[in-house]
């Protein structure tokens, strides 16, 4: 059984805390612990269960933060969090039969992709834009996709259902942020079940770690809501780039 020290939960509990914040704004969250878990010594496959358990914790509260505000209707969003739940869920229960190397090498360049999308596309703003596919065929197309891919492998899940609702559901900055929680959430969750039935996770720092998380998530959505597009956009750049430029470190 894996234990740890006093002084390295401390520092973990700072990273959720700063993790809750970066992901409730713009994602990528999973940038500061998965690392931190894993320099504190805690095997690769427990990490990212336990990250699952706390990153969960941070999601949801930004989700409700949002819904308080109006940004989020929950009650019109249960069918796509259902999906996303039940896709990554499969996605993770998948993970030891389907190979996903192929992803990590083409990944850093689609978040490249991302960050350059967000840096240059003129016009983005809090404002709605034009739909290109309907909330039908997004909910029954895009939302399951992504939520497998999180699963599966993970990293800039977030960014991928953010460009997908500016890009694909018409919505502005804000609001495809605040939807974005929502089924980051529900992915989590459903992930974080696929991984409980192995016995992966290490529920009490995953706990602890999502508590602090509750806090920095509460500080970024309620930054993120105060100055809209303004703020989210940069951070989608930097998370995005950062999550492209780990995984070539990792590569290399």
């Amino acid at each position: 059984m894996f234990e740890v020290t006093l002084s390295i939960a401390l520092l973990l509990l700072v990273a959720a805390f700063f993790a809750g914040l970066i992901d409730s704004i713009a994602g990528g969250g999973g940038l500061i612990t998965v690392p931190a878990l894993l320099l504190a010594g805690i095997p690769p496959v427990q990490a990212l269960a336990t990250n699952k358990v706390q990153g969960a914790f941070g999601a949801g509260t930004a989700a409700l933060a949002y819904a308080r505000k109006g940004h989020v209707d929950l009650r019109a969003q249960q069918l796509p969090a259902l999906l996303s739940f039940a896709a990554a869920f499969a996605g993770s229960r998948l993970v030891p039969y389907i190979p996903t190397e192929a992803f990590r090498l083409i990944l850093p360049v689609i978040l490249i992709g991302v960050a350059a999308f967000f840096a240059l596309k003129p016009g983005l703003s809090d404002a709605d834009r034009h739909r290109r596919l309907s909330p039908a065929l997004f909910t029954a197309l895009f939302v399951p996709l992504i939520a497998l891919y999180d699963g599966l492998v993970g990293p800039g899940t977030g960014s991928f259902f953010m460009i997908g609702f500016v890009l694909l559901a018409g919505h502005g900055v804000l609001k495809g942020t605040a939807h974005t929680k929502l089924l980051n959430f529900a992915s989590n969750v459903g992930s974080l079940a696929a991984f409980a039935l192995l016995g992966a996770p290490l529920w009490k720092l995953g706990l602890a770690m999502g508590l602090v998380q509750i806090a920095g998530a509460q500080v970024g959505a309620h930054l993120a809501m105060r100055n809209g597009a303004g703020l989210i956009k940069p951070l989608l750049v930097v998370t995005s780039t950062a999550m492209a430029l780990r995984l070539i470190w990792q590569m290399l």
